[in-house]
């Protein structure tokens, strides 16, 4: 599994009840999104029971949990394979992302005080000075996974500020898919190391109580990050490459 000091994926909640089908599910989850299992590749279910500890039976079941969330695809005769979002994906990807965050936003934007909107952002705010440290760190170039999942997480924690769950739901796939767009992307994960100056606008926005403004300024973020991963982008941005290798990932056994 990923090691302790990696941040899990934005959209894992916590484990209500304790099963072994679960914990797998979960461990399976965090194993896409951290790229111990890339797009496209096949689950091998005997090794990865044997390095959990479970028996193929329960990893089956915990493995078409995934396959309901689009995570997993099964193909006949071919087994299960990590599903695969290409670059002929990213537009209606991110138009999707655009409806949910941007309905969060307008949510946020509307409460009534200042007061209410900065309680609501705290987490959002503590990420965005978390982002902007390791934007300043001399080695954020040379290891830049903690951009790519702090980004996330920020984007996720907008979501979950704006108190509805199904808003919560939409956005945790949607975060793993971005993911899996990266992870395959076919010139490599690359991430934007000067991101935190976008998020602190758009945040600066929402407290001011400028849904619209958010919105559109959301708009335009989202539609730079497509030009930039399809190519079309008009001028150069900060960017790294993240080493998916990088923190010595593996799997760990499962206690039910």
């Amino acid at each position: 599994m990923p090691t302790a000091h990696q941040a899990p994926a934005p959209s894992m909640g916590r484990v209500l009840r304790s099963s072994t089908i679960d914990l797998i599910t979960v461990q399976l989850r965090d194993a896409i999104y951290e790229g111990l299992i890339l797009p496209g590749a096949q689950l091998q279910e005997a090794v990865v029971a044997q390095e959990l500890g479970v028996s193929r039976g329960s990893l089956r079941e915990s493995a078409q949990r995934l396959v309901q969330d689009g995570l997993l695809v099964a193909r006949q005769g071919q087994g299960l394979r990590v599903a695969t979002v290409g670059v002929e994906d990213l537009e209606p990807l991110y138009a999707t992302r655009l409806i949910v965050e941007g309905a969060a936003l307008r949510s946020l934007a509307g409460l009534p005080t200042v007061r209410e909107r900065r309680r609501r952002l705290a987490q959002a705010f503590g990420l965005l000075e978390r982002l902007h440290g390791l934007a300043h760190q001399a080695a954020a170039s040379e290891s830049p996974r903690s951009i790519g999942n702090t980004d996330l997480e920020l984007h996720f924690e907008m979501v979950r500020a704006a108190g509805n769950l199904r808003l919560c739901r939409y956005m945790s796939t949607l975060v793993m898919e971005t993911r899996l767009a990266s992870l395959g992307h076919p010139r490599g994960y690359i991430v934007r190391t000067d991101v935190h100056a976008v998020h602190r606008e758009r945040l600066d926005l929402v407290v001011a109580g400028d849904g619209e403004a958010a919105v559109a300024q959301l708009q335009a973020h989202f539609a730079d990050t497509v030009d930039r991963l399809t190519g079309r982008s008009p001028g150069p941005v900060a960017t790294a490459i993240v080493d998916i290798t990088e923190g010595d990932q593996q799997w760990g056994p499962i206690g039910s």
